[in-house]
């Protein structure tokens, strides 16, 4: 583990930071789920570097760096690194087992930046998803009331690459916004507009249709602000084409948040809070800056009236972490001046 001043529960900063934040804290970055034909040791063996190397990519936001011969070599001795492991037998139609492996954080850490690759901290926007699959029977919406597996292919796909992923309740005000054919033909005036009412920056919309048996054609959109992604896709199922969404979310959203780390005695900043009058709110925001993977140490330096200033060691620059922080809705930025740091911020309840 890190070395930190601070220690808080996540309960704590699940209560703090609750509401209508659109970044989510990533809480399984360091394990995976993957199959397993036995229990013997040379299956796990295979299921271990299969496991780690889902995590660095959940971690890095790429698949690029599994070609590095550093990360191929850590691959081969993947299980060395595993703090904990658990079998699970898989339901018909499945075979054998899944295993789910948890690494070691540090040494994930240090292993993706030992390859050059960039780092992804574990606060990340969510995505709000609206997906359509067209069937023998029309057009529906894939949701967890009505369609509750292919709902769990959708989340399973986004967790595998690290994104928290939404799904619009689909309730009266929703379905009044948007149909399903309005999503069939990626109407993207229609889509934005409903999802309005969620505070999301980043949303995804898919449509999917069988074309002949085993094979199906679709889309997906993915909006930010004015930015506009499309990709068509041919697949041989649902899962498939879940998967390529998900990838398409973590290549944008990683493409903005991921940061090279850098070394050296430059990492030290200050950063101040103001508008924090509680022990556990100005100790919340230290255990959720300690949280963040480029970070490696938070000291609370000076506690004065509603103002917190802290100390950081971080392995990037101020203007980076500031665009990491700023994914945090109650951690608003305010203008540096001479008594402030230039990372300095006002807590918005």
């Amino acid at each position: 583990m890190r070395a930190t001043r601070v220690t808080l529960m996540y309960l704590l900063l699940a209560l703090l930071f609750a509401g209508n934040a659109w970044a989510e804290m990533v809480r399984d970055l360091h394990s995976a789920s993957v199959p397993a034909a036995n229990q013997g040791s040379k299956a796990r063996k295979a299921a271990a570097s299969e496991a780690l190397a889902e995590v660095l990519v959940k971690v890095s936001g790429s698949r690029l760096l599994l070609a590095d011969p550093i990360i191929v070599k850590a691959l081969s001795n993947s299980e060395t690194h595993v703090q904990q492991y658990v079998y699970t037998r898989n339901e018909p139609p499945a075979l054998g087992f899944s295993v789910r492996f948890e690494f070691d954080r540090k040494y994930v850490t240090e292993l993706v930046k030992q390859a050059g690759a960039p780092l992804w901290t574990a606060s990340r926007p969510s995505v709000l998803a609206w997906v359509v699959v067209e069937n023998e029977n029309g057009r529906h919406f894939v949701d967890r009331d009505n369609w509750p597996e292919q709902a769990q292919i959708l989340i399973d796909a986004f967790s595998r690459r690290g994104v928290p992923v939404q799904l619009p309740v689909f309730d009266l005000e929703d379905m009044s916004a948007l149909s399903a054919n309005d999503v069939w033909r990626l109407n993207s005036a229609a889509i934005q507009a409903a999802s309005a009412r969620y505070n999301a920056q980043d949303i995804i919309a898919g449509r999917l249709a069988t074309v002949v048996e085993g094979e199906s054609a679709g889309d997906w959109r993915y909006f930010y602000r004015d930015d506009r992604v499309n990709r068509s896709v041919s697949v041989d199922d649902l899962k498939a084409f879940m998967r390529e969404g998900a990838n398409i979310a973590a290549s944008e959203l990683s493409a903005r948040y991921a940061v090279a780390p850098t070394t050296g005695e430059d990492g030290a900043m200050q950063m101040a809070v103001i508008g924090v009058f509680t022990y556990p709110e100005y100790a919340a925001i230290a255990s959720w800056l300690d949280n963040l993977e480029l970070i490696e140490d938070v000291i609370i330096e000076q506690v004065q009236g509603d103002r917190v200033r802290f100390r950081l060691q971080a392995q990037t620059d101020a203007e980076q972490l500031a665009s990491i922080i700023e994914l945090n809705e109650h951690l608003v930025r305010v203008p540096a001046t001479e008594l402030n740091p230039v990372l300095s911020y006002r807590w918005q309840r």
